[in-house]
């Protein structure tokens, strides 16, 4: 894998604000030819340092879904099995590996409180979770 460089960084940068702009749009704002633009996105690609595309929603868009965080702490060395575990269930939409008193911070989303609590239920029974604390989002304030 190669490195990255500070234009590098620019255009990633431009593509998480906005994925669809045009190679025209990007090489304008980075001030660098057309052809860079394409021959740094096919390396960034390439390489697997950007693995794909994505649309983002505002919250409003998908009221009726709850969202909450999950911090999970786990027995011993069992992260990389409770990631697995996690990784398959779908409703995890992300998972974080942190420090400090939490091991592990995952995503959920459920379409309402009582499917919310079935993915609780089944994601504390997980080995090698020894234990959880859930807050669900309630705003968002920054996208």
């Amino acid at each position: 894998m190669s490195s990255i460089d500070d234009t590098d960084r620019e255009l990633i940068a431009l593509l998480r604000a906005d994925g669809r702009a045009t190679v025209a749009a990007l090489a304008a704002k980075l001030k660098v030819a057309r052809g860079t633009v394409q021959n740094r996105m096919a390396r960034l690609q390439r390489d697997g340092i950007i693995v794909g595309y994505t649309v983002r929603l505002k919250p409003q868009v998908e009221a009726h879904r709850i969202r909450a965080l999950m911090s999970i702490a786990v027995e011993g060395n069992s992260s990389e099995g409770v990631i697995k575990s996690l990784r398959g269930h779908p409703n995890v939409s992300a998972i974080y590996t942190t420090n400090g008193r939490w091991d592990i911070v995952a995503e959920l989303q459920a379409e309402s409180l009582e499917a919310f609590d079935r993915v609780l239920g089944a994601i504390r029974l997980f080995k090698g979770i020894a234990n959880t604390e859930t807050s669900i989002l309630l705003s968002t304030h920054k996208l």
